[in-house]
Protein backbone atom coordinates (compact mmCIF):
# COMPACT_ATOMS: atom_id res chain seq x y z
CA UNK A 1 0.00 0.00 0.00
CA UNK A 2 1.07 3.55 -0.72
CA UNK A 3 -0.39 6.47 1.15
CA UNK A 4 -0.02 9.94 -0.31
CA UNK A 5 0.02 13.09 1.78
CA UNK A 6 -0.37 16.41 0.00
CA UNK A 7 0.53 19.85 1.22
CA UNK A 8 1.03 23.36 -0.06
CA UNK A 9 -2.46 24.31 -1.12
CA UNK A 10 -3.97 27.59 -0.12
CA UNK A 11 -5.30 30.93 -1.22
CA UNK A 12 -3.28 33.24 -3.43
CA UNK A 13 -3.93 36.21 -5.63
CA UNK A 14 -3.78 35.96 -9.38
CA UNK A 15 -0.20 36.09 -10.54
CA UNK A 16 1.08 34.53 -7.36
CA UNK A 17 2.75 31.20 -6.80
CA UNK A 18 2.25 28.04 -4.83
CA UNK A 19 4.28 24.89 -4.47
CA UNK A 20 2.43 21.66 -3.91
CA UNK A 21 4.17 18.65 -2.44
CA UNK A 22 3.15 15.04 -2.14
CA UNK A 23 4.94 12.48 -0.02
CA UNK A 24 4.47 8.78 -0.54
CA UNK A 25 4.61 6.52 2.47
CA UNK A 26 6.88 4.07 0.71
CA UNK A 27 8.79 3.70 -2.50
CA UNK A 28 7.16 1.38 -5.00
CA UNK A 29 9.02 -1.72 -5.96
CA UNK A 30 8.89 -1.15 -9.69
CA UNK A 31 8.80 1.73 -12.14
CA UNK A 32 6.21 4.36 -11.40
CA UNK A 33 5.00 7.71 -12.49
CA UNK A 34 3.94 10.54 -10.23
CA UNK A 35 1.58 13.28 -11.15
CA UNK A 36 -0.93 15.91 -10.31
CA UNK A 37 -4.54 16.12 -11.34
CA UNK A 38 -7.12 18.72 -10.53
CA UNK A 39 -10.86 18.91 -10.33
CA UNK A 40 -12.80 22.14 -10.36
CA UNK A 41 -16.41 22.35 -9.22
CA UNK A 42 -18.68 20.82 -11.80
CA UNK A 43 -15.77 19.50 -13.83
CA UNK A 44 -14.02 16.22 -14.35
CA UNK A 45 -10.67 15.39 -12.86
CA UNK A 46 -8.04 16.44 -15.38
CA UNK A 47 -4.36 15.78 -15.68
CA UNK A 48 -2.14 18.72 -14.83
CA UNK A 49 1.34 17.23 -15.04
CA UNK A 50 3.04 13.86 -15.00
CA UNK A 51 6.64 12.91 -14.36
CA UNK A 52 7.82 9.47 -15.34
CA UNK A 53 10.16 7.10 -13.59
CA UNK A 54 12.97 8.37 -15.78
CA UNK A 55 12.18 12.03 -15.21
CA UNK A 56 10.28 12.79 -18.38
CA UNK A 57 7.44 15.25 -18.01
CA UNK A 58 4.12 15.95 -19.63
CA UNK A 59 1.86 18.91 -19.00
CA UNK A 60 -1.65 19.93 -19.78
CA UNK A 61 -1.72 22.77 -22.27
CA UNK A 62 -3.05 25.11 -19.61
CA UNK A 63 -0.15 24.33 -17.30
CA UNK A 64 2.88 23.75 -19.48
CA UNK A 65 4.10 27.34 -19.54
CA UNK A 66 3.49 28.11 -15.90
CA UNK A 67 3.86 24.93 -13.87
CA UNK A 68 6.85 22.71 -13.23
CA UNK A 69 6.67 19.19 -11.90
CA UNK A 70 9.61 17.51 -10.21
CA UNK A 71 10.32 14.46 -8.13
CA UNK A 72 12.76 13.47 -5.44
CA UNK A 73 13.08 9.73 -5.42
CA UNK A 74 15.15 9.70 -2.25
CA UNK A 75 12.29 11.38 -0.40
CA UNK A 76 9.48 9.70 -2.33
CA UNK A 77 8.04 13.07 -3.20
CA UNK A 78 6.58 14.85 -6.16
CA UNK A 79 6.18 18.60 -6.28
CA UNK A 80 4.35 21.04 -8.48
CA UNK A 81 5.66 24.56 -8.70
CA UNK A 82 2.80 26.76 -9.82
CA UNK A 83 3.64 30.23 -11.06
CA UNK A 84 1.51 32.98 -12.54
CA UNK A 85 -1.59 31.43 -11.10
CA UNK A 86 -4.94 32.31 -12.58
CA UNK A 87 -8.44 32.11 -11.14
CA UNK A 88 -9.07 29.31 -13.62
CA UNK A 89 -6.50 27.24 -11.73
CA UNK A 90 -8.81 27.08 -8.73
CA UNK A 91 -9.49 23.43 -8.02
CA UNK A 92 -8.78 20.56 -5.73
CA UNK A 93 -5.41 19.15 -6.68
CA UNK A 94 -4.78 15.44 -6.32
CA UNK A 95 -1.49 13.65 -6.17
CA UNK A 96 -1.25 10.39 -8.07
CA UNK A 97 1.24 7.56 -8.03
CA UNK A 98 0.94 4.95 -10.74
CA UNK A 99 2.97 1.82 -10.36
CA UNK A 100 3.52 0.38 -13.78
CA UNK A 101 2.55 -3.18 -14.49
CA UNK A 102 4.99 -6.06 -14.47
CA UNK A 103 4.61 -9.65 -15.64
CA UNK A 104 3.47 -10.56 -12.12
CA UNK A 105 1.67 -7.42 -10.97
CA UNK A 106 -1.07 -5.36 -12.51
CA UNK A 107 -0.85 -1.60 -12.82
CA UNK A 108 -1.77 0.06 -9.54
CA UNK A 109 -2.88 3.64 -8.99
CA UNK A 110 -2.91 5.53 -5.72
CA UNK A 111 -4.52 8.88 -5.02
CA UNK A 112 -4.09 11.46 -2.34
CA UNK A 113 -7.01 13.09 -0.59
CA UNK A 114 -6.57 16.36 -2.45
CA UNK A 115 -5.53 19.85 -1.47
CA UNK A 116 -7.49 22.98 -2.25
CA UNK A 117 -5.95 25.67 -4.40
CA UNK A 118 -7.87 28.92 -4.65
CA UNK A 119 -6.75 31.80 -6.81
CA UNK A 120 -8.47 35.12 -6.32
CA UNK A 121 -8.65 37.88 -8.88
Amino acid sequence: QVQLVESGGGLVQAGGSLRLSCVASRRPFSAYTMGWYRQAPGSQRDLVAIITNGGGTKYADSAKDRFTISRDNAKNTVSLQMDNLKPEDTAVYYCQVKILSTPVRAETVYWGQGTQVTVSS
